[in-house]
């Protein structure tokens, strides 16, 4: 009769230091230092070393070298929602940039946006052990305007209402909407409509309040905003809301799914797209040259946010007192067939 024996005396013991050390001739110091990373090592040594511990089947304990150097070489991630372009592609970035750097993530959603959630979440990747945190907001705290958080880890936040005291980066909001709302003003339209995002976002807001100063600061008294929610389907209600109208011949969009909806709404009215009615977007999405006809749209650099906000999170990590202070990286208006002149 065949039996399985799985008792501990039964199983393969894994590999251990001293059996890399014996593989490769060399001292178990030896195979500390080369686990370790550290330099004073002869390369062909370390070469050698290396090799013995893929034939012998051995892996460094991690866990232990955090303990003994302050390391984990993992990084958390905040973040309430990934169902916007934006947050998907950031955190692509993020997730791409860490591993270059030989680091892990670990993602924390957040259900709901409060102060009490995210510190919540602060403290469950803490008990994780991680070296450092990336707060992707994409709605406004429900109960706090500002971050407050304990201190210890460094934190990157992603977005540009953190507060005092964090080192922020993102797009630059304001520069994409003044962009997209110049332009229109530019080809001669009188006025420039606005298909916002829900009230709830930090960058929707931010995109009203520079449509609403580019307006004023050309002396036209901006209209009120019409709020969607991101979706296709909100801005092509509202794009039969504004279609209707005569005096509409120019609308920017927060995002190009709503531009898409509204877009669809125009057409379905009669009204032809530049030639009646011109449409801005916002992302500049892959799809957006696809549109009919293209979609004029601002294009934000989300990798580059990724990349710069993982940056910066490594320098706090290797130097606490690297931390605060805003950057952010510029949009640019990307200039397609569904903007034109006004009509005369």
């Amino acid at each position: 009769m065949t039996t399985n024996d799985t008792s501990p005396s039964r199983r393969r013991r894994a590999a251990s230091m001293a059996d890399v050390a014996r593989h490769a001739g060399v001292s178990s110091q030896t195979v500390s230092r080369v686990s370790n990373g550290l330099t004073n090592v002869d390369e062909t040594t370390r070469e050698r070393v290396l090799a013995s511990m893929r034939a012998v089947g051995y892996r460094p304990n991690g866990a232990a070298r955090a303990l003994k150097y302050g390391r984990f070489h993992t990084i958390g991630v905040i973040m309430f929602t990934l169902e916007t372009l934006g947050n998907v592609r950031t955190l692509d970035a993020i997730a791409t940039e860490a591993a270059i750097a030989d680091y892990s993530v670990t993602l924390m959603p957040v259900p709901d946006p409060t102060m009490g959630a995210v510190r919540g979440a602060y403290r469950r990747l803490t008990e994780q052990a991680v070296d450092g945190i990336i707060i992707i907001f994409e709605a406004s705290l429900l109960d706090r305007v500002e971050i407050t958080l304990p201190p210890g880890l460094p934190v990157v936040v992603i977005d540009s209402n953190a507060g005092s005291g964090y080192t922020v980066v993102d797009t630059d909001q304001a520069l994409g909407a003044r962009l997209a709302t110049q332009h229109l003003l530019d080809l001669g339209h009188r006025q420039v409509w606005h298909i916002a995002g829900p009230t709830s976002s930090f960058s929707a807001m931010h995109r009203v309040e520079s449509w609403q100063r580019t307006l004023d600061e050309a002396g036209v008294a901006p209209p009120d905003p019409h709020h969607g929610d991101w979706s296709t389907e909100s801005g092509y209600r509202i794009g039969l809301e504004l279609g209707a109208r005569d005096d509409v011949t120019a609308v920017f969009a927060a995002n190009d799914q709503m531009a898409l909806g509204a877009m669809r709404a125009f057409h379905e009215l009669g009204r032809s797209i530049p030639g009646d009615v011109s449409v801005v977007g916002f992302d500049d999405m892959d799809e957006a040259r696809a549109f009919w006809p293209p979609l004029t749209s601002v294009h934000q650099h989300f990798r580059e946010v990724g990349r710069v906000a993982m940056a910066r999170l490594l320098s706090q990590i290797a130097d606490p007192s690297a931390g605060g202070g805003t950057t952010l990286i510029p949009t640019e208006l990307v200039v397609r067939d569904s903007s034109g002149p006004a009509p005369r």
